[in-house]
């Protein structure tokens, strides 16, 4: 099994922007089914169990903006299902929760209580797996890798990847694990995906042959981020649009893999 938590991982959720306004008290928090995207790439669903999710509105919270885990006390808290799911953002405007991880495929509620005030309880879809791979802020267009051949360093059009080099491919949404971490839970070692034998990795449409793939589970010490590790193809194409399917959901089309072009033999 192949697995590694480059520095990179600690920063990833870093990248989910966070936008403010000032709450008026004694107004309830707003917001829509609509208002609630996949916090990697925006996408509006259907979602996986243990996905963190993006809430939009207005009155979420009477909070300063801040990330949960630098110790901001988020005075609101999120339903799914009548649970608490964890909360990793809060501001005014914003809320990224974790679906809970022991969350089953349906139709379920979320709804956003501040302070004993009850927004609407609205429905989403979760299925068993909803794959959504992270986008590169530095470089428009390009999806979140790693080149374990260079030190696990970012794969980016300016040092990209090279045919036959491991990649470790970062995402969202993969679904179950066995084990599958309890709700909240920071999970400490790795676990493939229960749904490992329908995952597929397209380059420019082209399934990369399943031999490839070394690993796909949870990424210890992140929470709710999963990793694809697979040998890039000694034929991959330069900077090939990559997909990943799980479980009959597949990525967002548009992102590229950063891979340089084969080097032709003197």
């Amino acid at each position: 099994m192949f697995w590694r938590l480059p520095p990179l991982c600690a920063r990833l959720w870093l990248v989910l922007g966070a936008l403010s306004c000032g709450a008026v008290w004694g107004q309830g928090p707003f917001y829509s089914a609509a208002s609630i995207g996949n916090t990697s790439d925006g996408s509006t669903g259907p979602f996986a169990p243990n996905s963190v999710l993006s809430l939009y509105g207005t009155n979420l919270s009477l909070a300063p903006p801040a990330a949960v885990s630098e110790g901001a006390v988020p005075l609101s808290s999120v339903l799914v299902e009548n649970s608490p799911a964890p909360l990793l953002y809060v501001s005014s405007t914003q809320i990224n929760f974790l679906v809970p991880s022991d969350q089953i495929p349906g139709a379920v509620t979320v709804r956003v209580v501040r302070q004993g005030l009850a927004g609407p309880a609205v429905t989403i879809t979760l299925v068993a797996a909803a794959p959504a791979l992270f986008a590169n802020p530095g470089y428009a267009g390009y999806a979140i890798a790693q080149d374990w051949n260079d030190g696990s360093t970012t794969a980016t059009p300016d040092a990209p990847a090279a045919p036959g080099d491991m990649i470790v491919l970062y995402a969202t949404g993969l679904g179950h694990t066995a084990p599958n971490p309890d709700p909240g839970e920071i999970p400490t070692t790795a676990a493939n995906i229960v749904a490992l034998n329908t995952l597929q990795v397209f380059l420019n449409g082209a399934a990369v042959d399943f031999s490839l793939i070394k690993y796909a589970g949870l990424t210890p010490y992140s929470i709710g981020l999963y990793q694809i590790n697979f040998l890039l193809p000694g034929t991959a194409p330069p900077d090939p649009e990559i997909r990943v399917s799980v479980a009959g959901q597949t990525s967002i089309a548009g992102l590229k893999l950063a891979v340089r072009a084969p080097q032709s033999l003197p």
